[in-house]
């Protein structure tokens, strides 16, 4: 009868406290239907076929089985830089975990299940039109090759919900390896339960960083010990770094980096007023709300370091400020490592030589003059084994100085040698980089075509949207019309919070 027979749900979150914690009954959907459902993402865990009217009453709300236990977590955060104790899960409903074939941990989680203790006001709801955004871009990054959530499958319903209009009901049903946020650990530490901070620590040591206990028993006698809470935050430190550089050199503007949307497995989640650059802007601002520019997309790395600041003050009372403050000073250098190594991939350039960072440097100056599309850019860049340097400048107003700068690059590419000492072909360099320069990537406005149709019961854009963007690297001729330079009312669509 059940999808989870054969898929046993756990509950490790439910056992904690319940300071942790509110346990919630959703609230059903009327007449849901399902919109889509993710078959790959499905066969990891055993699950395959098409989802059926018993799994939709399940999601949905009506009935929740026994082996589903709905909570509720509890959590605070700063928000635009400040301190909001009142926070939770407003909209969104832990089910339970469950685990893939190769036995990694994933939560089951329902966003837009109805009010609870946390909606702060809300009607516990979100609409067609943000959980459409959300499955396309969670399952865009994870395409891309980013660490994030995941999106399990979709409904929609005839619940209205209002917003600045009244709109549909939908929800999502979300897998990620975990929930916990920057957020909880600010909310003991502010509240002073400070034992619910230690044993938080020591679960998300335990559930994802098991080895940290294991080389705290196996260090010899003359080594540092690393205590398993500094181990934490520094893993927290450089996974942070890790998943920002990926979004500076993918062009992605998250939007919203509260610390209660910063996962303490550097995973990208909650994603809301998001947008990948178009014209390539450093001050871009992709959330309309954003008054003072404060996650412009230029801001993010800074805003990083200010969120494991953040994070840093309620690990206090487990680690020495000393010691979470030398971890704080690796970030940046961590973040521009990584950073650094992304570009020269985007660039075919697999050795660091003197000179590289002048040579991005100068591209991106050049590129932020001419109002370049970012994403375009790159994928041109890559076809030099079969186009000339022309089909590049093109996209520059300044062609002359577009050229002189793809002279410097050509010349930059002729000295990669191999280990043999043989220089490596434009088709080398080239077949390597199309693997990392989408030629596909979610933009705000193809999003926008997708969710106007389904706002009108046409959900086949949608499909092949998601059919297209689950190969972001592939070719795919049948498909050119999505790899085009966005019109221009596409590149000043107003995206907000309001979801």
């Amino acid at each position: 009868m059940s999808l989870w027979q054969h898929l046993p749900v756990y509950h490790r979150y439910a056992e904690l406290p319940e300071t942790f914690y509110i346990r919630v009954i959703p609230t059903p959907l009327e007449n849901p239907r399902w919109v889509t459902w993710n078959a790959p993402l499905a066969e990891h865990f055993g699950l395959t076929g098409v989802p059926d009217e018993i799994w939709l009453q399940i999601f949905s709300g009506e009935p929740v089985p026994d082996y589903f236990q709905p909570l509720a977590m509890k959590y605070a955060g700063h928000q635009f830089g400040v301190y909001n104790p009142a926070l939770g899960d407003g909209r969104g409903l832990l089910f339970g975990e469950i685990r893939d074939r190769q036995g990694r941990w994933f939560d089951v989680h329902l966003k837009g299940v109805g009010q609870t203790p946390y909606s702060r006001m809300g009607d516990g709801r979100a609409v067609l039109r943000s959980t459409i955004r959300e499955y396309l871009c969670s399952e865009a990054m994870a395409a891309l090759g980013s660490e994030t959530t995941r999106a399990l499958g979709m409904m929609v319903s005839d619940t209205p919900v209002y917003r600045e209009r009244v709109e549909q009901g939908a929800l999502l049903i979300r897998l990620g390896e975990t929930h916990i946020r920057f957020g909880h650990f600010e909310h003991f530490f502010y509240t002073g339960q400070h034992d619910d901070l230690r044993l938080l620590a020591d679960k998300v040591i335990e559930w994802h960083f098991p080895q940290l206990l294991l080389q705290s028993h196996q260090q010899q006698p003359y080594q540092q010990k690393v205590p398993p809470y500094l181990g934490l935050f520094q893993e927290i430190v450089q996974r942070t770094a890790k998943m920002i550089a990926f979004w500076q050199a993918y062009g992605f503007a998250h939007g919203v980096m509260n610390t209660d949307n910063m996962s303490v497995l550097g995973q990208t989640f909650d994603y809301g007023p998001f947008a990948f650059l178009d014209d390539y802007d450093p001050h871009f601002i992709c959330n309309h709300s954003d008054y003072q520019g404060r996650y412009a997309f230029d801001m993010q790395p800074g805003i990083g370091q200010w969120n494991l600041t953040a994070l840093a003050q309620a690990f206090t009372p487990l680690v020495g400020k000393n010691e979470l403050e030398t971890e704080l000073g690796t970030y940046t250098v961590l973040l521009n490592q990584e950073y650094s190594r992304l570009m020269r991939c985007k660039l075919g350039l697999q050795q660091h030589q003197d000179g590289d960072s002048e040579l991005c440097s100068d591209m991106l100056k050049l590129m932020a003059k001419n109002r370049v599309d970012y994403t375009l850019f790159f994928r041109r860049l890559s076809s030099l084994d079969a186009q000339p340097p022309e089909f590049v400048a093109e996209l520059f107003h300044d062609q002359p100085a577009a050229m002189q700068w793809l002279q410097q690059y050509r010349l930059r590419c002729e000295r990669e040698i191999d280990s043999a000492g043989h220089r490596y072909s434009a088709k080398q360099r080239c077949q390597v980089m199309r693997q990392v320069n989408p030629k596909f990537v979610l933009r705000n406005y193809l999003a926008q075509q997708v969710i106007d149709a389904a706002e009108q019961g046409d959900f086949l854009p949608l499909e092949q949207l998601i059919q297209v963007l689950q190969h972001p690297y592939d070719e795919q001729p049948m498909f050119e019309q999505y790899a085009e330079l966005p019109p221009a009312w596409g590149k000043c669509l107003e995206i907000s919070c309001s979801s």
